[in-house]
């Protein structure tokens, strides 16, 4: 084994903690706090679906229990307004949509639709680093519109593919059909993760019904596109390079199985955007599409880049050097200027997708 090579590939026991090209704060970070959902084991990569889904809701409940702590130092935003609207969705179900705005404003605002993380199947838009995120962007001067849309797993599933996509998509008309009332100038599709996911197929499915043109951007952060974690293919060198740093293989396969129970979709775009032609990606409106350095996911979310460039959209992407899995994200008190930096670049492209 090649010792220079990076991470897992030069030595196999290194970890996010002990790699030399982490943020030394967030590597401190995650040796204090340890795992995302302590007490969950793992899990193997091919568990069925029952045990997949009890791996949901356990996840889901240990992640919550520092929910407390974050709601107590979350800053105060004392200059954004936070309003709920319910909305029927197109499969007929209900949809809760939280619209953080500055609470004082004159004109029109850019907009960004969040779609949040959580692999599609866990986590919900009211967990308190979603929240603070969009309070983060309004106090910039942005209109976000959270979506809570139904997941494959944990307290709001069991509802596999395409229901959470559904609800995207019913969000993101239903923003562009209000964009007087909410006095919007652009509106982006960005999310993390599995709502980087989610902001991308949302923007395809528009673009094979014939409404792209509602959607004037998408800014996808460490996008989980691939689906391809049971058995990761070569060419994706991240996904060992990195694995276990914050996520691993095993659990975005049981993630996988959650989303998609009986394996029919594992060639859609819609659901595993990474497998996209350059015919299904002509078309699409600009594009930035941002990974992290450390994160198994990095190289999918460069290859799809690289799929968009060739299929002639505008995109555009960056690497966040020293971070895991949504790192700039994550820390926003251990980090403060990455997770600035990146709030600054998603309202910097929303801005400039507005009329001039």
């Amino acid at each position: 084994m090649d010792k220079t090579l990076p991470g897992k590939l030069g030595d196999p026991n290194a970890t996010f903690e002990t790699d030399s090209r982490a943020d030394p704060r967030i590597a401190a970070a995650m040796a204090m706090t340890g795992d995302l959902a302590p007490g969950v084991g793992e899990i193997p990569a091919d568990a069925s679906y029952p045990d997949a889904l009890a791996y949901c809701h356990a996840f889901e409940e240990a992640a919550a229990l520092t929910h407390p702590m974050q709601m107590k130092i979350m800053p105060d935003f004392p200059d954004v307004a936070i309003a709920n609207q319910v909305i029927k969705g197109i499969d007929g179900n209900d949809i809760n949509l939280y619209v953080h705005q500055p609470a004082r404003r004159s004109g029109p605002l850019p907009c960004v639709l969040h779609t949040h993380g959580g692999g599609m199947v866990l986590m919900t838009a009211m967990d308190p680093s979603f929240i603070r995120w969009r309070n983060a962007l309004a106090a910039m001067g942005m209109v976000v519109v959270g979506v809570e849309f139904r997941n494959g797993g944990g307290s709001l599933g069991n509802h596999p593919f395409p229901a959470g996509l559904n609800d995207c998509s019913s969000a993101a008309q239903w923003t562009y059909a209000n964009r007087l009332a909410l006095d919007i100038s652009s509106l982006v599709i960005s999310g993390e993760s599995g709502g980087g996911n989610l902001s991308i197929a949302t923007t395809l499915k528009a673009l094979k019904e014939g409404w792209v043109d509602k959607i004037d951007g998408v800014y996808a952060m460490c996008p989980y596109i691939s689906g391809s974690y049971a058995n990761p293919p070569g060419k994706l060198v991240s996904l060992k390079e990195n694995d276990g740093y914050m996520l691993n293989c095993a659990m975005m396969a049981t993630m996988v199985r959650v989303y998609d129970p009986n394996g029919e979709h594992g060639d859609n775009p819609l659901a595993w955007p990474l497998q996209a032609s350059e015919g299904d990606l002509a078309g699409l409106p600009p594009h930035i599409i941002s990974v992290n350095e450390l994160d198994p996911l990095r190289d999918e979310g460069l290859m799809f880049y690289r799929k968009l460039l060739a299929a002639g959209v505008s995109s555009v992407a960056k690497t966040v050097h020293g971070t895991p899995h949504a790192g700039d994200l994550s820390f926003p008190d251990v980090v403060p200027d990455v997770y600035l930096e990146s709030a600054r670049s998603l309202y910097g492209f929303a801005k400039s997708l507005a009329p001039s």
